[in-house]
């Protein structure tokens, strides 16, 4: 089950059928593939519709564009050709990683190059003495983890796609997961990269030692979605494994006292491994699932990971239910064993497919707010179901104020399209209101791009674009994406207000 689609390409062949030639190529692209002859192997380039269409669009399915072309190179030196070639011939080009991605930011160009780096797949060492990983960008983020477990180690960030997602995905949205609260996002947790440039330069960023010289390059690189460079190598940090780990499971009987919940248990000192929220339609949509055992009358549930040595995970566990308890908790559930702890956390990581149980389609939403605001902001989004006429289930890290609201609909309905995705648009426009941004971890890529407008001044625009001309002084990395012109601001209509003054007074006014 998928979101919705738009430009939906036709169906392919009848069974049987002969293979369809080649589609003709734009001479930029046909040049392009040529020029690559004899440098990148003839079947990691990919030209025929049947076999690019597989990469028109990322997990983001509102928008595809089947690309004309698919390179796959398998070594550093086909990526420096691929690179080259585009520059030589003045085409986009679009990295993808394993495709998991939610915010749009592998959608192909039309005309353009898209490169995939799954035959990147290496872990090329594992250094036990100083926690650390040097690994390709197509392994999957879940590989480091099982390769570094006969060391008691692994690899902290975990999003809810870590069994199919792939480290250079992770380093390009800078992912998090369920346990990002207490162990970082990926920028936290990537101490080099070593990057390809678009003039086909190789350059090292960040330093396997605690600190690197000079500007702290990495981490402008990481999350830049693709716009700066093409990741070939990176050292991440590896922590160890702990000896224990227990979930507490505490219900409420509204949404607000478990955001209350939440904010308290942070102020009372207290850094949880994780701190997830569900709401009553979210446990109800899961539970038939995944049969986590979760409490279907609450209104709200929290999931509260405490990890450590025993004595340590005995203490915090103690001390966090008494923070819910004295929150109004109706019901407190503690996991008893190692098995107990993974259906709990399964529940909450299988979200997204149990979403496709219960509606045809649903829309994943990504956006980071200030934690005392979660009971105004899951209110205001339980409105806007009314006024948009779509049922909206809310998950989400709690712990660090970053949403994932699931909007539910049905794409074969007129018009549930278009309100889906204002009802989004609504949703990150409230976080900004409140202090928060458009996105946590999921990236800008092409969903949010226009409420980039809405968050950003026209001076900070100014600053990302010029930070992007400095890696990539063409224009030719992932264009259209994370960062608007001003002209698709002006269009959008809803442009950033500081201080009650429009930021663009040469641009009209709507």
């Amino acid at each position: 089950m998928s979101n919705a689609v738009l430009n939906q390409s036709p169906v392919g062949p009848e069974p049987g059928a002969a293979a369809p030639a080649p589609a003709p190529q734009p001479p930029a692209i046909a040049e392009f593939v040529s020029s690559l002859s004899g440098i990148v192997p003839d079947h990691c380039i990919l030209t025929r519709t049947e076999d690019t269409r597989p990469f028109e669009c990322d997990g983001l399915s509102l928008y595809r564009t089947t690309p004309p072309v698919v390179v796959l190179p398998e070594n550093e030196e086909q990526v420096i050709a691929v690179l080259n070639a585009c520059r030589q011939f003045n085409l986009p080009l679009v990295p993808r990683g394993a495709g998991t991605g939610l915010s749009g930011g592998a959608l192909p160009i039309e005309n353009g190059v898209l490169i995939g780096l799954s035959k990147f797949d290496q872990i090329k060492s594992i250094d036990p003495k100083s926690a650390t990983a040097v690994v390709q960008p197509g392994v999957r983020n879940l590989a480091i983890s099982e390769a570094a477990a006969p060391y008691g180690l692994y690899y902290a960030p975990d999003p809810s796609s870590q069994i199919a997602c792939s480290i250079g995905g992770n380093i390009a949205e800078n992912s998090g997961g369920v346990h990002c609260l207490k162990y970082g996002l990926t920028v936290h947790n990537v101490l080099r990269a070593r990057v390809v440039t678009i003039d086909g330069d190789v350059i090292e960023l960040g330093s396997e030692a605690p600190d690197a010289p000079g500007l702290d390059l990495l981490s402008a690189f990481i999350g830049s979605e693709g716009m700066l460079g093409i990741v070939t190598e990176a050292t991440v940090k590896l922590v160890p494994t702990p000896k224990v780990a227990r979930v507490i499971m505490a219900s409420f009987a509204t949404v607000e006292e478990a955001s209350d919940a939440v904010t308290n248990v942070i102020a009372s000192g207290i850094i949880p491994a994780g701190l997830e929220m569900m709401d009553k339609r979210a446990t109800h949509m899961v539970e038939p699932f995944v049969r986590a055992g979760y409490d279907l009358d609450a209104a709200a549930i929290l999931l509260c990971e405490s990890d450590g040595t025993p004595e340590e995970v005995e203490d915090e566990i103690a001390r966090m239910q008494q923070v819910f308890q004295n929150a109004g908790a109706t019901r407190l559930q503690v996991s008893t064993s190692e098995q107990e702890r993974a259906t709990f956390w399964a529940g909450r990581k299988n979200a997204f497919p149990a979403a496709g149980r219960v509606s045809p389609d649903y829309y994943c939403m990504d956006g980071t707010i200030p934690r005392r605001h979660l009971g105004r902001v899951l209110t205001a989004i339980e409105q806007m179901e009314e006024t948009y006429g779509l049922r909206c289930a809310n998950v989400f890290h709690a712990g660090d104020g970053n949403l994932h609201p699931l909007i539910l609909f049905d794409a074969n309905q007129p018009g549930e399209v278009e309100r889906a995705e204002q009802f989004g648009a609504a949703i990150l426009e409230l976080c900004v209101e409140v202090g928060g941004t458009i996105t946590g971890e999921h990236g800008v890529g092409y969903e949010k791009i226009n409420q980039m407008c809405v968050q950003f001044s026209r001076e900070e625009l100014d600053v990302f674009s010029a930070v992007k001309k400095a890696f990539d002084p063409y224009g030719l990395l992932n264009p259209n994406k994370l960062i608007p012109t001003l002209a698709r601001c002006a269009e959008y209509g809803k442009m950033h207000v500081h201080r009650g003054e429009m930021p663009f007074p040469d641009l009209p006014r709507f």
